[in-house]
């Protein structure tokens, strides 16, 4: 495993240093594994809406009604489309 030095206020080092003496994480390591991970999935998150906005624009105008957009919304929340 490669090693990364990260120059931290001393406000965040002693967050990170409770964290890992409250036992929610092993050590100050694991902390920062576990913040890129999280950062690594909102990320993917955040790319999949992009493609899905970028192909809702290239789709063109749309030929429902507000009103049947927000039915159709509906239905997909409830599960039953």
């Amino acid at each position: 495993m490669a090693t990364m030095n990260v120059s931290l206020p001393e406000a965040m080092k002693s967050w990170v240093e409770s964290l890992s003496r409250s036992g929610r994480y092993s050590n100050s390591s694991d902390y920062v594994r576990d913040l890129i991970r999280k950062d690594q999935e909102r990320s993917a998150i955040i790319a999949n809406m992009q493609e899905c906005v970028t192909e809702g624009i290239n789709s063109g105008a749309g030929n429902h009604s507000m009103a049947e957009l927000r039915e159709i919304a509906r239905k997909r929340l409830a599960g039953t489309q």
